[in-house]
Parts: structure tokens; sequence; C-alpha cells
């Protein structure tokens, strides 16, 4: 399916400088990041178990990589691209905003709070560095920082070339994973600008799809999105530590690449509402990246670097939990909770549960399902 999102004109210039960012982010992961890890392969981590008699850790390792020459280069890059791809996006939105402002027909529905206040967890933080974070808003019935963060993700090819591959994925883990489960309402948790949501519409046709978030500029252009890949979604400002949707609502509670960007005390506060609002038998799923105990020392320390360098502050406590004990601790039942399984966009559909020993040979971020059956 074609990106039903705001379709950006760039001049030649402006692609030319697109595909020049894009270059350096391929420089750096095929070969910065290369040479670092054979760096830490065949001196650091040797040279570290001669000392201790044991093998580093996360932590141990990237504090040997700082005092190499390689590591802070490769760091401080990775930040520059990742500014230079925010401005980049934001320079040719802004050049044809007033013509290009996504409209509002179609059956999608929308439902802003005035009243909402953004948590300090979103509200602290320019999260990944993009500029006013996902809710600020710079005019009346603003939809700019959504068209920034779809702009930027479509065009870098992230999650397919509609970016619904992680949804689709998920909704294939669902299906077939839980073949039973009859699926009339679903409600997609930290939504932004729709991407993933609009993946469920296709999967579970002839159900009802609710998706939340607290950023209203990313709701206007996720319902516009929405409307223009003819989709019935009923958007609404809500923040997913307490929803206004009554108790056993949901059949079906869904969230990707969401939780990291939250907090210690939020997610907990998530997982709670999560369990009020499934109806009995229903199915939780969340979708995050590999959790630090499925990765080796390089690639977890290489991953923490988003918490500290790419204004990403939970990222690192999210990444050490067990989340199936944290479902059992906010009242899910220990039987019905499933830990972290690998999951990825669709190259293996027949991945199950009881397949926690696979994964993928091509997708290259490994992607973890984890959730609970109420």
């Amino acid at each position: 399916m074609k990106n039903p999102g705001l379709m950006i004109d760039e001049s030649h210039d402006e692609g030319a400088r697109m595909r020049f960012v894009a270059g350096i982010r391929g420089y750096i992961g095929g070969t910065m990041m290369p040479g670092a890890r054979a760096i830490a392969d065949e001196h650091l981590t040797p040279a570290f178990r001669k000392k201790t008699g044991h093998d580093p850790d996360r932590r141990d390792l990237r504090k040997l990589a700082e005092g190499t020459a390689l590591y802070p280069w490769t760091s401080a890059l990775r930040r520059t691209q990742q500014e230079m791809m925010w401005d980049t996006s934001g320079d040719t939105l802004k050049r044809q905003w007033p013509t290009a402002t996504p409209t509002n027909r179609g059956s999608a529905t929308l439902r802003l709070d005035p009243m909402m206040q953004t948590p300090r967890y979103l509200s602290a933080v320019d999260i990944h560095c993009m500029p006013g974070n996902y809710h600020s808003e710079l005019t009346d019935n603003d939809a700019f920082a959504g068209a920034l963060y779809d702009h930027v993700i479509v065009s870098n090819g992230y999650k397919g070339d509609d970016a619904a591959g992680v949804g689709g994925a998920l909704a294939a883990f669902v299906k077939r994973n839980f073949p039973d489960l009859r699926v009339r309402r679903v409600l997609d948790v930290g939504c932004t600008v729709g991407h993933s949501t609009l993946a469920y519409t296709h999967a579970f046709p002839d159900a009802e799809i609710h998706a939340i978030d607290v950023a209203a500029p990313c709701l206007r252009y996720a319902k516009a999105r929405a409307d223009a890949a003819n989709a019935a979604v009923h958007f609404s400002q809500q923040n997913a530590e307490g929803t206004d949707f009554k108790d056993g609502s949901f059949d079906l509670i869904v969230s990707t690449i969401t939780l990291h960007e939250t907090s210690n005390k939020a997610i907990r506060n998530i997982y709670r509402e999560c369990r009020r609002l499934l109806r009995p038998g229903g199915v939780m799923v969340h979708c995050e990246s590999q959790q630090y105990f499925a990765k080796t020392p390089f690639d977890a320390q290489w991953h923490r670097w988003g918490a500290h360098f790419n204004a990403e502050p939970f990222m690192e406590t999210m990444h050490e939990m067990e989340l199936k004990n944290l479902a059992v601790a906010c009242g899910f039942d220990a039987a019905n909770s499933f830990p972290q399984v690998p999951m990825l966009s669709t190259l293996a559909p027949d991945m199950t549960v009881a397949d926690p020993g696979r994964a993928p040979k091509t997708y290259p971020e490994i992607l973890y399902v984890a959730g609970a059956v109420r």
C-alpha cells in the first residue's frame, strides 16, 4: 500500500540533501559500527577477560569503548545525523506547509482533549531529538509534528514502504498465536500518526479500531492520513495511563515501540489500565525492540546509546525489565502472561510463542512481543 500520508514535493536539492543524510546513516551502520564491533571483539574484550577473569558486560564495554578513537567519532556522527534528519525534513515541510496542510474528509473520527496535560516524561525532552517533540503546537489546528514524523519515517524506509510493517507483524503474530480470539474492538496505545494502526484495519476488517495518543498534532495528522487511506479509525487524545473507556471494552490492546518512551511509573499504570480495558479472554500485546538480556554486550551497549544521546531517557530501564513479571505484578495471571519472544516484519509469518529460539536472518532489527491474556 502506498503511504497515504502527506506527499511532500521535494526539490532537487532537498531530495539530494535527504539522500546525503541517509548516506551518513548507512556509513555509520555499514562501516563505522562494524569497525567498533571488531575493536571490541578482538581487543577490548580479550584484554578485559585477561585482566578480570570474565567477559565485560554492556556497561564495562561502554567504558572501554569510550577510550578508543572510533567509538566517540561514531557516537558524535550518529547524533549529528539524527539532528540533520529532522532539520532536512523540517525545512522541506515548512516551505510547503501553508498549501500542504492535511484536510479532514473521510470516515475516521477525532476527539481531542483541550485540557490534556502532556506527561512529564514527554514534555521534559525532545524524544529522538525531534524538535518540539510530538506534542508541541505552533498554530491553531496544528499537525506539523505529525507530518514531520511521517515524512522522516517513510522517507527513510523504516518499517516498510508505508511504515506499517511492525503493525502488520504484530497482527500476524496475534492471528497465529490466538486463532480463536474474536477481535471485535482493538485499541492501539501510543499510535502517533497511525502507521501501525492502519495495519490493524486490514488485519481485522470487521473490528472497530480505536487509537490513542497524548499528542494532538500527531492525532490531527493521523486522522487525515486514515481518511486518505479510507480507514475508519477512531482517534482520541488520551493518556494510556488512564482512559475514559469502560471496563472490558476491548478484545485486543496493542502498542508498537511505545513503552520505552514512558517512565517506570507510567509503564505500570499502562499495564494496569490495559488489564481493566480488556474483556475476559482478551489479549494485550506490546512490541518493542530486543531486550538487553537477548543482545550481545556490544549490541546492548550500542542500543543504550539512545538513552544517553538520543533523548530516550527511559530506554535503558525499560529494556532491562522482564515484561512477563511486570504483567503479573499489574494483575495478570502468570500462566496467561507470555514473555518476550522474537518477532519480525513479515519474513516469518509462522512465528509462534513456542519459537523463542528463531530469529530473522535479514531484518535489521529483531522485534520482541510481550503480553498477557486477560
